[in-house]
């Protein structure tokens, strides 16, 4: 890992970051040399081999608006001591409710106290932390990277429909964030992966590689250098996009 001086070092507020796409973001900011405080519903895992993961983690349900508000408090009490900054913000967690054995749940049997928690966590917390954190990142001028789905632009045979309306409405979310937060030195942007091989691929993934034109499943990896991207100064021009990441999947 890159050192780099405490006063200088770039800090990252990754949400479910502790699999797939949001850990391996987690090992690319580290590497270039990111504090990276991570946020998730489980205490940091004492056998992870991340050194600094206790330090930066902090336990929030972002279901909870409440504990979601309190995260925001204990968020900038932490970077105090860097100068209350806030260089990057990845909007990574989501949930995707289902059925009996995985099924999936059409529009007409998802309940809407599913859809209401899918919309907390995938819509609203992503708001709320960036909006209760303007300030740091004001300061940094810093980036928002939402992430969205493939799920949010048509319909998926895995994903439902609350999972799918939620990514959908948070792309439209990242346009408008985009207007607002850039007359303060902030961009926000949105990814949408396609089908990423992580270990919480629905069963019968593999099915779809015919429609995928690269033919393979994207890897983790390649998102995380995206949103990397999208976070540093390469890419200081961009704001409102929405970046496809599915090997020509939509085309």
């Amino acid at each position: 890992m890159t050192l780099i001086p405490n006063e200088d070092r770039k800090t990252l507020l990754l949400t479910g970051a502790s699999r797939g796409i949001g850990h391996a973001t987690v090992k690319r900011f580290s590497s270039a040399g990111w504090r990276v405080i991570s946020c998730s519903r489980q205490a940091f895992p004492e056998d992870c081999p991340w050194e600094a993961g206790p330090e930066n983690h902090i336990q929030v349900d972002l279901a909870d608006p409440g504990s979601t508000d309190r995260a925001i408090a204990e968020i900038k009490d932490r970077l105090k001591p860097q100068g209350s900054k806030l260089n990057a913000l990845v909007n990574n967690a989501a949930i995707s409710p289902k059925g009996e054995g995985g099924k999936r749940l059409s529009s007409l049997d998802t309940s809407l106290e599913d859809w209401r928690q899918v919309f907390q966590v995938n819509f609203f917390a992503p708001i709320t932390l960036a909006r209760g954190l303007l300030d740091e990142f004001a300061a940094a001028s810093g980036a928002v990277v939402n992430v969205s789905s493939i799920a949010g632009g048509r319909v998926h045979p895995f994903a439902g429909p609350a999972y799918a309306t939620s990514k959908a409405a948070l792309a439209a979310l990242t346009r408008e964030m985009a207007a607002d937060f850039a007359p303060r030195g902030i961009r926000v942007n949105a990814i949408s992966p396609g089908e990423i091989d992580t270990a919480i691929l629905s069963p019968g993934t593999e099915t779809l590689i015919d429609g995928i034109p690269m033919g393979r499943l994207g890897e983790p990896e390649e998102v995380a250098k995206v949103i990397y991207f999208l976070c540093t100064d390469p890419s200081s021009y961009i704001n409102g996009a929405e970046i496809h990441i599915n090997g020509g999947q939509h085309v």
